[in-house]
């Protein structure tokens, strides 16, 4: 499977603009700038794409290691921080909300970890991962 987004971009890094476009659409030419990316714009910026990136993936990768052990997850609800220091992405923060019926702590724990490791986006990134997480009975 491959899949594309193409980045455009005019002028200056602090005074130019650009929009992001992928291959489903669902970014069609939407905006990005420094504004966006540093301050409080409107647009999107790369961090929130990762950020929406390691969520999904994350969620995903959760649920096909519970479904493996025998559990289907009601619901998981994920956030994740990234933060971007001088040196770049220095951490994703990942903090769920599981609800999953008849799973004890220390299987859901060792499922959480899994998928942390395990989903393509955790691989990806060469950064601090950590996961908070609450689990509800479902």
């Amino acid at each position: 499977m491959k899949r594309t987004a193409t980045a455009f971009w005019q002028g200056s890094g602090k005074e130019g603009n650009g929009h992001l476009t992928t291959q489903s659409t669902v970014l069609h030419q939407t905006q990005y700038s420094y504004g966006s990316r540093f301050e409080e714009g409107i647009g999107t910026n790369p961090e929130e794409l990762v950020a929406a990136a390691h969520a999904g993936c994350f969620n995903m990768k959760l649920s096909f290691v519970l479904g493996a052990a025998g559990f289907v997850p009601e619901t998981l609800e994920t956030t994740c921080r990234i933060t971007l220091g001088t040196e770049g992405i220095t951490e994703s923060l990942l903090t769920l909300n599981a609800k999953v019926a008849g799973i004890d702590p220390e299987k859901f724990a060792e499922c959480v970890k899994d998928a942390e490791l395990n989903c393509p986006i955790s691989k990806l990134l060469n950064t601090k991962i950590s996961v908070e997480y609450s689990l509800n009975p479902a």
